[in-house]
């Protein structure tokens, strides 16, 4: 079921799926929303409540006036408090929302019992940064995509090869009913990216819960040799490798879903 909080009077959008199991917030990568878990609640069942925000600046929740690690971290709290989830709950993390849940980690030990980071790097390299307000090497489709449009083609033919299968399904229309939105603003995401960057070993090396590593291997975000060092140098991190790409958790949900239970399966 879909609810919302304010938060310095930004609405920030969250679904909780309910049922009567352990509480894991599930916080979804860039350019996408809370719903992308839908597939895992139902494959968790009962033994856990799954609880995905629409992270800020995505989905149904409000833009924000800044979109730097510390911002999103500062919402799951929030979400956190609103619910009344004072004793640990356990975080699930993939890319842009990895990064969160392992920040955190390590600045609210207190608030996680476990953490599942999802093909995440701690090592955001500052290369290929923008230039002149266009997007980084990688995400030159940023620049073309239009956050409005009267039609819902317009908005797909503009987001390009993403459009079909990962925009597509979460398109909006406006509330005044004069078009269609993109579930993120372009602009937003650039600053996303840019808020990301940067060496976060010490958040990752600061957590001291149980945590687990699902790494695509041949992921373009989470090199191995990183992957590599991101289990060796963290006590108590597990690596669970998955064969795809850094889209694995939604090119290969089974295998994702049934990687993120057995390690919950087990704690």
């Amino acid at each position: 079921m879909r609810h919302e909080l304010k938060i310095d009077d930004r609405t920030l959008s969250y679904l909780d799926f309910g049922g009567p199991g352990r509480p894991l917030l599930a916080l979804h990568g860039g350019m996408s929303e809370g719903a992308a878990f839908a597939g895992l609640a139902e494959h968790l069942g009962d033994e856990w409540r799954i609880i995905a925000p629409d992270q800020r600046g995505h989905g149904d929740s409000d833009r924000a006036p800044h979109y730097r690690t510390e911002g999103f971290v500062a919402d799951a709290v929030a979400l956190l408090d609103h619910l009344g989830l004072d004793a640990p709950v356990t975080v699930l993390g993939y890319s842009l929302g990895g990064l969160t849940a392992v920040h955190l980690a390590a600045e609210h030990p207190d608030r996680v019992a476990a953490l599942v980071n999802a093909d995440s790097s701690i090592e955001v390299p500052l290369a290929g940064a923008p230039e002149a307000g266009r997007a980084p090497a990688g995400f030159e489709f940023l620049d073309a995509m239009r956050y409005t449009a009267p039609t819902r083609e317009e908005l797909l033919e503009a987001a390009g090869p993403i459009g079909s299968q990962f925009v597509a399904p979460a398109l909006r229309p406006l509330a005044d009913g004069t078009g269609w939105r993109l579930p993120f603003h372009p602009q937003d995401m650039l600053d996303a990216i840019a808020g990301a960057r940067g060496d976060h070993w010490e958040a990752w090396l600061a957590g001291r819960c149980p945590a687990a590593l699902i790494h695509a291997t041949r992921s373009a975000a989470l090199p191995q040799a990183t992957a590599d060092a991101m289990v060796t140098r963290r006590p108590g991190t597990s690596y669970i490798p998955l064969d795809g790409d850094h889209f694995v958790p939604f090119t290969q949900p089974d295998a994702f879903h049934t990687a993120v239970g057995k390690f919950l399966a087990g704690l």
